[in-house]
């Protein structure tokens, strides 16, 4: 009973040294995170954005006088362009970053990977971890979910 003991006692410390190695793993992505920024550029090359670690315009740049010959509509999009790959980038930067600190604790019997809905938490900010490693859009789990509803309106129209 003692070597059972003994056994189980090395589990704990063990889960419990893999648990501290995520925390002080996670506490220092947040901090490189939150020091982070990124510099996308419209694909006409006419804006370039600065967006924050939230994904927040932390700058905005007219490139080359270019945006003196665009119409308004024009400017417009390219700004938006420009500050969409930018969350993009800035939300896949995440994703690469805390994927690894979900994974499933090795020294936990049973234990599981962390899920996280990458779309709800980036919001149209980004379009789905499906570039990075797949998942159904919410469209998808929306017509999934209206599919798997019970018909409660007793046969009504």
């Amino acid at each position: 009973m003692s070597e059972l003991n003994d056994t189980y006692a090395e589990r704990i410390r063990q889960a419990r040294a893999h648990l501290e190695t995520t925390r002080a793993a996670m506490a220092r992505a947040e901090q490189d995170l939150a020091a982070s920024k990124v510099k996308t550029r419209s694909r006409d090359r006419a804006v370039e954005v600065i967006i924050g670690p939230q994904g927040e315009l932390a700058g905005l740049t007219f490139l080359d006088n270019k945006h003196q010959s665009m119409t308004g509509p024009q400017l417009a999009s390219s700004v938006l362009e420009a500050a969409q790959r930018g969350r993009q980038e800035v939300a896949q930067r995440v994703m690469d970053t805390f994927r690894p600190l979900m994974a499933a604790n090795p020294d936990v019997p049973g234990s599981r990977d962390i899920e996280v809905d990458w779309d709800r938490l980036f919001g149209p900010a980004f379009e789905g971890g499906r570039r990075a490693g797949g998942g159904s859009s919410s469209k998808d789990r929306l017509r999934d979910e209206i599919h798997e509803d019970p018909d409660d309106s007793g046969g009504r129209p």
